[in-house]
């Protein structure tokens, strides 16, 4: 009795942690939906940029997440040190994180440029649109890999799960920091004259080779990991950029009910953060044993499933309410309040259904085929959520309004 008393204690703390990390996120992830709703002009004002947004602020989350995660596990399993030298396991991993930080911003400059073409939407130039992925990718970057060491850190020395509290935290600032300096960078570059623009983009081809170059000399340890992480993460940016274009087909309505706007940041980070939650946990309780990757979900992996849902179903109304208080307050439109909650929940729960799904399929088949689920769990999960959140979410506002 005593035993199964401590064992609910601490699941307890562990849902508790996890949902007092994912209040924090629900609040700064508002605050990006508030400025993503001021910013609607410039948003108009760029072709293209909506495209580019989505994927770009996705991707900084995965890749911080993809460290965080790989940090957990490492400390789970004894491994983890503060060394920051050339072949430990906190060095390896933010040196990788950086190029990779690198080469994913020039892709996604490239795939958002195509995709505005292929669709027949309006768009600036590739030099511009890579530019302004690339300047904004390396600052914000820099910013939440800094913020993902400190909660490392933070975890590490005084004995917190970094799986509960990882995911929720580089998400969310990944659509904080993200969100303001993509839009500055834009402005920025777009200020700049033609000549000045045609040189940094190719002084950003110069950085690129030069990460690739880098890579290649250091072929065990650092080359790995970022061989592993861009072969499905160049892939899932399609994804991201597939949700830019879900948005920019319906940007009149968006910025026409700027509550929508708003909601976007929150709704997908806050998703994000749940099912980044989740994949951390399938993967450190893979990497322990205490889960096996069977073909269908155990009894301790349907306790995860039940404890997002759960999660979903207290932080969506909360959204929606920060939502539509702030489109209030600061003049612009909403559908309402209980419109929004249906609308925000109707589509979450949607989400989250699939996620849950995607989560354990995408750990237990590549911790059964030799691979580190730590490296395709949260960005899975994260760019998944980017497309079907779109479309849910769209499709849901246009069966309902």
């Amino acid at each position: 009795m005593m035993v199964m008393e401590q064992g609910l204690s601490s699941q307890s703390r562990l849902i508790l942690t996890g949902l007092g990390a994912l209040l924090v996120s629900a609040a700064a992830s508002s605050i990006a939906g508030v400025y993503l709703g001021s910013a609607r002009e410039v948003l108009a004002l760029i072709p293209g940029l909506m495209v580019l947004l989505p994927s770009i602020i996705d991707m900084r989350g995965n890749i911080a997440g993809v460290l965080a995660s790989r940090l957990s596990s490492s400390m789970h399993l004894g491994e983890f040190s503060i060394d920051f030298e050339e072949g430990s396991v906190l060095g390896d991993n933010v040196r990788a994180s950086f190029v990779i930080t690198v080469l994913i911003a020039f892709v996604l400059g490239i795939f958002a440029y195509a995709a505005s073409l292929l669709s027949g939407l309006p768009t600036v130039s590739i030099t511009d649109l890579v530019l302004i992925s690339v300047t904004s990718g390396i600052v914000s970057g820099l910013l939440v890999m800094g913020i993902t060491l400190l909660i490392a850190l933070i975890s590490y020395r005084y004995g917190l799960d970094l799986d509960m509290i990882g995911a929720p935290t580089v998400t969310t600032s990944g659509d904080v920091v993200t969100l303001p300096i993509l839009v500055l960078s834009a402005v920025f570059v777009m200020y700049l004259p033609p000549w000045t623009r045609l040189a940094l983009g190719v002084a950003v081809v110069a950085v690129a080779v030069a990460v690739i170059v880098y890579t290649r000399r250091r072929s065990e340890g650092i080359g790995t990991i970022v061989g592993e992480n861009l072969s499905f993460l160049i892939p899932l940016s399609v994804l991201g950029t597939l949700a830019g274009l879900t948005y920019s087909l319906n940007l009149d309505a968006l910025v026409t009910i700027a509550a929508f706007l708003i909601l976007i940041p929150p709704f997908t980070g806050c998703l994000g953060s749940i099912g980044g939650i989740l994949g951390s946990r399938l993967s450190t309780g893979m990497h322990t044993g205490e889960l096996n990757p069977s073909f269908l979900p155990e009894r301790g992996v349907v306790h995860h499933f039940i404890i997002s849902y759960l999660y979903t179903l207290i932080l969506l109304p909360l959204l929606a309410l920060i939502a539509h208080g702030a489109a209030v307050l600061m003049g612009l439109n909403s559908p309402g309040l209980g419109m929004l909650v249906i609308i925000s929940l109707a589509a979450g729960l949607v989400v989250m259904t699939l996620v849950n799904g995607v989560a354990y399929a995408t750990a237990s088949l590549s911790f059964r085929y030799g691979l580190d689920p730590d490296n395709f769990g949260i960005p899975v999960i994260t760019s998944l959520i980017d497309l079907i959140g779109a479309a849910a979410l769209v499709t849901v506002i246009g069966l309902l309004l």
